[in-house]
């Protein structure tokens, strides 16, 4: 059986959690908190990770490739070269050029923390650029990279809605806007995955929160 390692107020386990149920794979949770990861699954301590039949793994978009080669039913890539590499263009710039870089804003938007003005600065410029660089990939016809379910939206529906609440807190204003993303969200919200999906992901948050609490 696969496990899905990690906790689900985790976007990055998200990701992967929704491509399974897409695809219609048998798999279990295990809840594992960020410090308590197996070493040899997980080196750096990160979730998600898989447990296997065919050993351990970890890093979401590698968990993903995994599935899609092992399990190839209900496909999240197209078969043609090209349409795969641009989904999985757009999978990587929503990992790397958006969440990644609005991350560096978590601990004060969410976690009650402080971040300086001059990262607020810098990241609120690169932000804008690659949102901006992100508009002219993403096709959102209906779905992020064309018309059909694919990895770049297991990426998008996890990552988007952060990107937007941590701008409008920090900043004040939805750095997405200008992008048809909050129809996007409500029309990929109605999926009945990805409402389970959120449903565990705000249980698992109320649980992280009252564990921090604890811990203070």
């Amino acid at each position: 059986m696969l496990t899905l390692c990690g906790f689900a107020g985790s976007n990055y386990h998200n990701k992967v959690k929704l491509a399974l149920l897409e695809k219609g794979i048998p798999f279990e949770e295990q809840l594992v908190w960020v410090g308590e990861t197996d070493p040899l699954a997980s080196p750096l301590g990160k979730v998600p990770y898989f447990k296997t039949e065919d050993g351990a793994m970890c890093e979401s978009s590698v968990m993903l490739e995994y599935i899609e080669q092992k399990y190839p039913q209900n496909p999240l890539l197209p078969a043609d070269p090209m349409a795969a590499s641009k989904v999985r263009e757009l999978a990587l710039f929503l990992d790397l050029h958006l969440e990644l870089v609005a991350r560096n804003l978590y601990p004060e938007a969410f976690f009650g923390g402080k971040v300086s003005d001059a990262v607020k600065e810098k990241v609120g410029a690169q932000l804008e650029k690659n949102i901006s660089a992100f508009a002219k990939l993403a096709k959102f016809a209906p779905f992020v990279a064309g018309d059909s379910l694919t990895l770049a939206d297991c990426a998008a529906v996890t990552h988007l809605p952060l990107v937007s609440a941590v701008t409008k807190v920090i900043y004040g204003k939805d750095f997405l806007a200008e992008l048809p993303a909050r129809d996007y969200l409500k029309m990929m919200g109605e999926r009945p995955h990805m409402q389970k999906v959120n449903a565990d992901r705000k249980a698992n948050m109320e649980l992280m929160m009252a564990r921090m609490k604890a811990k203070s």
